[in-house]
């Protein structure tokens, strides 16, 4: 037998892989001669994860209790050491992924390069497990396993006092060990012939068709002798786990007519899985993989279960309901239900709790995929059958699924820029997801509120701000980049009562001190509130405030904006302007805090917060008038903001 010994008992989780086991114990020992990086690869399906998770149940103290150490191999099992980090990869971002590794070291870094350049400074080496490089990403069609080993990875494969073991897809897995120093890395390929293990997949069919197991008592499972022949003709024709467990799935799901002696239903592939269970159940495998497809294009966990027969039926291009009505043995076997507990605050009581689909594995998901003849044309598709879904086209009642994931439908479909025009959208989408598909499209194919949803998303996506306060940062950044219709439809159409309303934004760089106050009228005429913006000397339309120093340089300069109205006073009298006095600030009913990159607008009253403004770029000066009106300035400019909170009682 391949990788195993008869004194032994085997990893109970495993099954056998036992020369695969060896070099991983190896590794986690830093055994003479073992390699610092493993990049554990295999085609999907080949049983990499599997392998994965009954190694690191061996470096889990917990866990490592239940299993029997003393009957296994003692060159499989790794020495009793702090568990290693173990980021998961799926549905993560690259940099979600690396910041994951930071917070679980206490690294205090706060950018990328700070990050490997703590871990090289560590006196100690460090050991990290990445599993699900293949599953990375919000977005599938963005590429993220590709950037997670360029941008993550790669690097930390370089970094001397980092032990890295990561399970990555084949494509990407020399791309990983490229560039190390001899002896530095292994690629361990399980579908290559000194990793394989072709026993392992006997024992694990016959072990799924035991009821002691789980399987039914169905007579070629109760009968041992049937039961075993059963599993090692299963497992003799099957590639891979994966097949193996399509396989018992479709037998133990639709056993009726089963004829355990006839191996002519037993796949030898994933694509023999579907079409062999489709002609036992007596229908064509096109039915059945249409009844998948809209699982196979599908984005994060799945989709909902009420909208299976819509997408279903929006790719095969006719009506697909009575097949799904009647087909739940023909899909079974390949379908993974979830039920997912209510959680998302923004959808008021929508998403209390709703099934979702998802295929069993992502090798199924390819398979059906290279078998429709247009990938876009059927995202295209799903994309306009999502759009239809949308009730009164308000992403606010739209159903969680279409509103956070159709942009990664639209990208696919290379429809995604025509899409990026509504700003309920922005407002209301998962900004995680949303982002990776924008980030992933070209920019000069972008238009402009594109652009603006793109620089403001990182504020976005760092904050898990909810629907209201994304929608006032992206009505503050619609004004700054010049998009007042877009600011405008967030204030008017959505319905969501925003914290401010930006007045207005002036791109003037240097703005070191900000300050309201007011230019008296003259012969009677009302006194104008103003904002005084203090610049570097030369800048357009400022005027020099004060002496210039002794060495003969300029002094500061003075823009005069209107502070309720965009605008500049270019004949304004700096010394005619009356600042608010202490007195007139301290009887305000709202006070203003200020850090590094953050602002409150704080009630008097009751302390309590009732606006907090967060940039992405550093505050270099801010001030609140007396009747509510908020002046700031960052590296961009300045920008005015009327605090909703202090109502109609201002009325600048």
């Amino acid at each position: 037998m391949t990788g195993t010994t008869e004194d032994y008992a085997p990893h109970p989780h495993i099954g056998g892989r036992t020369a695969a086991l060896r070099a991983l114990a190896a590794w986690r020992a830093a055994a003479p001669g073992a390699p610092r990086v493993v990049v554990l690869t295999g085609d999907a399906g080949s049983g990499r994860s599997r392998l994965l998770t009954g190694f690191l149940m061996l470096c889990e103290p917990e866990y490592r209790k239940r299993l029997p150490l003393d009957a296994m191999d003692p060159s499989t099992v790794p020495p009793e050491l702090p568990p290693p980090a173990v980021p998961s990869a799926e549905g993560l971002t690259a940099a979600q992924v690396l910041w994951l590794i930071a917070d679980h070291f206490g690294l205090r870094a706060t950018g990328v390069e700070g990050v490997y350049a703590e871990l090289a400074a560590l006196e100690e080496p460090v050991t990290v497990v990445v599993p699900d490089v293949d599953r990375a990403g919000p977005v599938r069609a963005a590429d993220e396993p590709a950037r997670l080993v360029r941008e993550v990875l790669a690097p930390l494969a370089a970094t001397e006092t980092v032990r890295l073991m990561a399970e990555v897809p084949r494509p990407l897995a020399a791309e990983l060990a490229e560039g190390l120093p001899p002896g530095t890395a292994q690629i361990i390929d399980l579908d290559a012939p000194e990793w394989a293990d072709p026993d392992v997949l006997v024992r694990f069919a016959q072990a799924a068709l035991n009821p002691e197991f789980g399987a039914p008592e169905l007579p070629f499972t109760v009968d041992p002798a049937v039961r075993l022949a059963l599993g090692a003709a299963i497992g003799r024709r099957a590639g891979s786990p994966l097949v193996v467990q399509l396989a018992v799935n479709c037998v133990l799901m639709a056993p009726e007519g089963f004829d355990p002696a006839d191996e002519r239903f037993l796949p030898t592939s994933v694509g023999a899985a579907l079409d062999l269970h489709a002609r036992r159940l007596g229908t064509d495998s096109q039915t059945l993989r249409m009844l998948l497809a809209p699982l196979a294009l599908a984005e994060a966990e799945g989709i909902p279960v009420q909208l299976w027969a819509r997408l279903a039926s929006a790719v095969a291009g006719h009506d697909m309901s009575p097949a799904i009505a009647g087909g739940l043995l023909l899909a079974g076997p390949f379908v993974q239900p979830e039920e997912v507990p209510g959680s998302d605050a923004d959808s008021d009581g929508a998403d209390e709790g709703r099934t979702l689909l998802r295929l069993l594995h992502p090798a199924l998901a390819e398979e059906i995929r290279a078998g429709l003849p247009s990938g876009a044309a059927a995202q295209t598709q799903i994309a306009m059958s999502l759009l239809e879904a949308v009730p009164e086209q308000d992403w606010g009642k739209a159903d969680p699924y279409v509103r956070d994931h159709i942009a990664g439908h639209t990208l696919e479909a290379g429809l995604l820029p025509q899409l990026l025009t509504d700003p309920g959208l922005f407002v209301h989408a998962d900004p995680v997801p949303l982002r990776a598909a924008v980030e992933a499209v070209p920019l000069d194919q972008l238009g402009a509120p594109a652009r603006t949803y793109l620089r403001t998303a990182p504020l976005l996506t760092r904050t898990q701000a909810p629907a209201e306060l994304r929608a006032a940062f992206l009505e503050t950044a619609f004004v700054e980049d010049g998009l007042p219709e877009y600011a405008e439809a967030i204030r008017e159409r959505l319905g969501l009562e925003l914290p401010w309303q930006t007045l207005w934004s002036l791109p003037v760089a240097g703005v070191s001190a900000v300050t309201v106050g007011t230019l008296p009228g003259t012969e009677g005429a009302a006194a104008t509130p103003v904002a005084v913006l203090v610049v570097p000397p030369g800048t357009p339309g400022a005027r020099p405030v004060g002496a210039g120093t002794e060495g003969g340089e300029s002094g500061p300069a003075a823009l005069v904006h209107g502070l309720a109205q965009p605008g500049l006073l270019d004949d304004a009298d700096l010394g005619r302007i009356v600042r608010p006095s202490e007195e007139e600030r301290a009887a305000a009913p709202l006070g203003l805090s200020r850090g590094g990159d953050y602002l409150r607008v704080w009630n008097r009253a009751d302390q309590e917060v009732v606006a907090a403004l967060i940039s992405d770029t550093p505050f270099t000066a801010a001030d609140l008038s007396p009747d509510g009106i908020l002046l700031v300035a960052t590296e961009r400019g300045a920008k005015a903001l009327r605090i909703r909170a202090a109502g109609a009682e201002i009325a600048s």
